[in-house]
């Protein structure tokens, strides 16, 4: 099995990203923006994340929320396949919206390793329909298998609950991730977060890895990451990307972009521009 093939391909339905992948690479501890669902083609996968660790094998059913922070690695030195798709958030909300009649709606996939036969098939519809047959000619072949997809997904492996209406206060973590957030490329200091959370240096770090999962480093990293990817997204050059996104140069983007998400900045510019 290759130890590094991972390739995202172009999909259909827009707000929908895929990822193919064949490799023995382990991820570090990152995050999504999006609902991510997926099956395991081959091999086995292990994944730890604040629900635990999980491991999965072929036939198996993967899922993630976004922000839900989590690492990757094979079973075994053979590696693993497996195939992703990845959902604006809000196309979830949207079909626990039309499920329940309720306005606002939060939702959270409870599972993130299961053998679930239908959910498997269905999966594999809208894979097969939205990626590998592109040029299926009504878009309502691909419509009916993602709401088949979402809406099995919202009432079977899933949590909803509507959202507060009341603005809560940032606590002191939240104050400095909201920094980053603001601004990723920004060239902070330790001792601007700390200022902004009002804590010690020591104590943002100790309680910002507790909360988030990662270090204050490693978070701004995916925020430009993330950032990066929504600059392309929209036609930015690679290297106006990487700029605007405070990477050092092009090079240092495609080294995080690779690390942490499996393929390069060109591929996923490949697959945004149709």
């Amino acid at each position: 099995m290759s130890y590094g093939r991972v390739h995202m391909p172009r999909c259909a339905i827009a707000g929908v990203e895929a990822t193919v992948a064949e490799t023995a690479h382990s991820f570090p501890r990152h995050s999504h923006d999006r609902f991510g669902v997926g099956v395991i083609v081959a091999g086995g996968h292990r994944s730890s994340s604040g629900r635990g660790v999980v491991e999965a094998r072929a036939s198996d059913a993967i899922m993630v929320n976004p922000g839900e922070v989590h690492d990757g690695s094979p079973l075994d030195e053979r590696g693993r396949a497996w195939r992703m798709l990845y959902f604006e958030p809000s196309m979830l909300s949207d079909v626990a919206i039309e499920l329940s009649d309720v306005a606002t709606r939060e939702i959270e996939l409870t599972q993130p390793a299961i053998h679930d036969p239908l959910l498997k098939m269905l999966f594999e519809r809208l894979f097969a329909v939205s990626v590998e047959a592109q040029c299926v000619p009504d878009d309502l072949v691909r419509e009916e298998a993602m709401l088949a997809l979402l809406g099995y997904l919202v009432r079977t492996h899933a949590t909803t609950h509507a959202r507060s209406r009341l603005a809560q206060p940032l606590g002191p973590i939240a104050r400095a991730r909201a920094r980053i957030d603001d601004d990723p490329s920004s060239p902070l200091t330790l001792t601007d977060l700390a200022a902004d959370a009002g804590v010690s240096r020591f104590q943002l770090l100790r309680a910002f890895a507790h909360e988030t999962g990662l270090p204050p480093h490693a978070y701004r990293m995916q925020r430009r990451v993330m950032l990066a990817r929504q600059l392309i997204a929209r036609g930015a050059t690679l290297a106006d990307a990487a700029a605007a996104a405070g990477f050092a140069d092009q090079s240092h983007m495609t080294r995080a972009f690779v690390r942490l998400q499996g393929i390069t900045p060109a591929n996923y510019a490949s697959a945004k521009r149709r």
